[in-house]
């Protein structure tokens, strides 16, 4: 499989040198599993000023991404037009993008090129997503100063699903959010030590000591059954989705058991 080349437009090329030289994107990128190029968008203006912003037509606050730069950027890097690419995404990092999410990625993961524009200011001109981007991503329901954040969270969601980049692969496939919708996990009367999340949130977590300031791990972690360990992961899993994202629930296929323990939360039974 080629490597994987992430290509990011900005104004604020050094923003990357803290984020992208740690921890999994950093030793991906030293096993030469991925490439990445960080291009300054200031480097494509034409005036004293490198102007890359402009007041928009028909009035309103705020500045908006000049066209100019963003095209001749990409341009350099050797991209094809607008559908006629291949194993190629130009993504537009906007609030008005659909929602990045983790079957987003497991897609971006399977391309030989990504390239990621950051906009900034009020928004960037309407051009640039409808001639040069193929798509425009939003890392969540809130407003940022700018792509950047959300370029360096897409390398490292996207850069996590590399072969060979977390060395466990099994790994990539436990975490919450793992499993697209309608796509089954591990069988949940599987009767192993972990558990799947299958697209729920994870199930909590411990490690030594069993007794820290008078807080004790849950019995059933340290009994050795590995069933009980394996319903209670799950338990745990299905409570916390209820409770902090319940939409999951009509995304993940849930087994006979998993309807019984929802049923079982929800009126307040063990």
């Amino acid at each position: 499989m080629a490597r994987l080349k992430f290509e990011i437009l900005t104004i604020f090329p050094d923003f990357f040198r803290g984020p992208l030289e740690h921890g999994i994107v950093r030793r991906a990128r030293e096993a030469s599993l991925i490439d990445i190029g960080v291009h300054d968008l200031r480097a494509f203006t034409r005036d004293k000023h490198r102007t890359v912003d402009d007041r928009p037509f028909g009035g309103g606050e705020g500045m908006v991404f000049k066209p100019e730069p963003i095209f001749e950027c990409a341009e350099s890097l050797g991209l094809a037009p607008k559908g006629r690419r291949k194993n190629t995404s130009v993504i537009l990092l906007s609030a008005g993008g659909e929602i990045f999410r983790q079957s987003v990625a497991e897609e971006l993961a399977g391309l030989e090129r990504i390239v990621l524009i950051c906009g900034r200011y009020e928004g960037v001109d309407e051009r640039v997503a409808e001639h040069l981007a193929d798509r425009e991503l939003s890392v969540g329901d809130f407003v940022l100063s700018g792509g950047e954040l959300g370029a360096a969270i897409v390398v490292d969601a996207v850069t996590r699903l590399v072969p060979g980049a977390l060395g466990n692969e099994a790994s990539s496939v436990q975490e919450s959010f793992s499993c697209a919708a309608g796509r089954p996990a591990r069988p949940t009367n599987e009767p192993d030590s972990t558990c799947s999340s299958g697209g729920l949130l994870d199930y909590p977590h411990y490690t030594r000591p069993a007794e820290f300031r008078g807080m004790q791990v849950p019995e059933v972690l340290v009994n050795g059954n590995h069933e009980q360990i394996r319903r209670w992961r799950r338990r745990k899993a299905l409570e916390k989705t209820l409770r902090n994202r319940p939409d999951l629930l009509q995304q993940v296929e849930l087994s006979d058991e998993d309807r019984g323990l929802i049923a079982s939360i929800r009126s307040g039974k063990d």
